[in-house]
């Protein structure tokens, strides 16, 4: 991991939680959200992709969702009503005064950029990372499938798919009422909505990522949208190095 100098800002969430943003790099303005149980520094600092872009000319805003990473964890339920972390995001950039950016996530963070985009957010470009249409479309298809392992902990046998969903669970110290409470959160998005997504998006998943629906049906719904696929499923892609390399190549053609 290239040495980056972080510095870490506290913004407002829509109703006043502490929501930590990790800040590296001068440049253009580019918001990265990170995906669900995760945080900004397993999913953008940790495997080099910050590096990566920062090298590139960029200013990288990395907020932790609330329920995540260092932000607020409430557990009271009232503290994630639905489009909560779309709420949250249109705070940062309005907080950190952005006019001029652009603006990106990995899965749970795709799906809150594009429920960004639906309540008015302006970046200039676009990326949608180990995202299909499907997970716009139908938000809690695998929410069933989460709910189940964040209320079975320490039940499911080595090496299955949930027993690995709880490993990383612990490996980023997620807290499971807050992650519980986040599926509240989730908004559905209409395909006519995504259909009117003008800016020029990048939807990159890897090749073995069905977690989210089909990304390139994602890429041809979108009117400037085109598809690349690096090497991976929905758990590793995200490590791979060639995530940071399609994100910088897309933003600096």
């Amino acid at each position: 991991m290239t040495d980056l100098t972080i510095e870490r800002h506290d913004i407002k969430g829509f109703d006043g939680l502490p929501i930590a943003v990790h800040v590296a790099g001068e440049g253009r303005d580019l918001v990265l959200i990170h995906g669900y149980f995760s945080n900004a520094f397993t999913n953008w600092i940790r495997y080099g992709h910050a590096a990566k872009l920062v090298e590139a000319g960029f200013r990288l805003i990395m907020p932790d969702l609330r329920g995540h990473g260092e932000s607020g964890k409430p557990h009271d339920i009232a503290a994630y009503p639905p489009d909560a972390l779309t709420e949250d995001g249109l705070a940062l950039v309005e907080q950190m005064g952005l006019t001029d950016y652009d603006l990106g996530g990995y899965s749970l963070g795709a799906r809150t950029t594009v429920r960004m985009l639906a309540r008015g957010a302006t970046p200039r470009r676009v990326i949608l990372a180990g995202m299909g249409l499907r997970g716009l479309v139908q938000t809690l298809d695998n929410g069933g499938y989460y709910r189940n392992v964040l209320t079975n902990l320490g039940t499911f046998e080595r090496g299955t798919s949930e027993w690995m969903t709880e490993a990383f669970l612990k490996t980023t110290k997620g807290d499971p009422v807050a992650m519980l409470h986040i599926l509240n959160t989730f908004v559905d998005t209409p395909r006519e909505t995504i259909a009117a997504i003008q800016q020029p998006t990048e939807i990159i998943c890897g090749a073995d990522d069905r977690d989210n629906g089909v990304a390139q049906e994602l890429a041809d719904v979108l009117p400037d949208g085109r598809y690349v696929e690096i090497p991976g499923n929905h758990m590793n892609a995200v490590t791979r190095k060639e995530m940071g390399q399609a994100m910088a190549d897309f933003l600096t053609a």
